[in-house]
């Protein structure tokens, strides 16, 4: 795969993934911890992806994966909305809620987008599942 087309930060994290594997493997996991606090930070987050979610993914031809994060996060909120109909919240504890929902959506397009990306550019992967190749917990 010729890499020199794309962007430094790509090719620094395209070059990681090829020679270690995918977020799941046990390579992956021991040159991930031996690797440079922010060498880490390049490989395992996205940022435009956490602040621009599904538009950074349709922008990357990925559109398909965003909108599964984008159903996963509205489907959060439906049971959100759902339960704090059924169970009085203050609107504090609302307004809390619905903030760490907001973030933790955006956190998934911020880990998701790097793998996924590459998958896509290197395999040809237009698959639904942005979590392809991922170790989540």
């Amino acid at each position: 795969m010729d890499i020199s087309k794309y962007s430094k930060n790509w090719q620094e994290r395209f070059k990681f993934f090829e020679k270690n594997g995918a977020p799941s493997s046990k390579e992956y996991q021991a040159a991930f911890k031996k690797a440079p606090y922010i060498t880490r930070i390049k490989i395992n987050m996205n940022f435009f992806a956490f602040f621009f979610g599904i538009l950074y993914f349709i922008v990357l031809g990925m559109w398909k994966k965003g909108l599964t994060i984008l159903g996963i996060g509205v489907a959060l909120f439906f049971a959100f909305f759902m339960i704090s109909a059924i169970v009085p919240l203050s609107l504090e504890t609302a307004n809390f809620i619905s903030i760490f929902l907001g973030a933790t959506n955006a956190a998934l397009y911020g880990v998701t987008a790097n793998y996924s990306y590459y998958l896509k550019e290197k395999e040809g992967d237009d698959s639904w599942n942005p979590f392809k190749g991922l170790k989540m917990i």
